[in-house]
């Protein structure tokens, strides 16, 4: 009976210098005493934690931009006119100078 007490003492000694935070970073040698009925079967382990994924916000693009590019106003009533030269029979800008002035004609279509 003495026998036994002095081994479970020994063997209490011996897994408390092996079970070191010491031996936490080294080779794991680990000697125990189970007592009670071996238990197989499933074992629990919480459900891993994932990180949400990332949301990523795009804005939207802003509409297109049309600019429209007003026209050249005509200076009298919305026509424009050709200047025609009398005494040299012929339109600016093919004539630069008329010494007798310029006379206002509405654009005639070609025929």
């Amino acid at each position: 009976m003495k026998l036994r007490a002095f081994l479970l003492v020994l063997l209490a000694m011996l897994m408390a210098g092996v079970a070191t935070n010491a031996s936490a970073h080294g080779p794991r040698v680990r000697f125990g005493v189970h007592l009670g009925v071996p238990v197989w079967g499933p074992v629990w382990y919480p459900p891993p934690y994932y990180y949400p994924p990332q949301v990523i916000v795009v804005p939207p693009s802003p509409p297109p931009v049309y600019i429209e590019q007003a026209q050249d106003a005509p200076a009298e009533s919305g026509q424009q006119y050709w200047y025609y030269c009398t005494s040299a029979q012929g339109y600016y800008p093919y004539i630069k100078e008329c010494p007798g002035g310029w006379q206002k004609v509405l654009p005639q279509p070609e025929k």
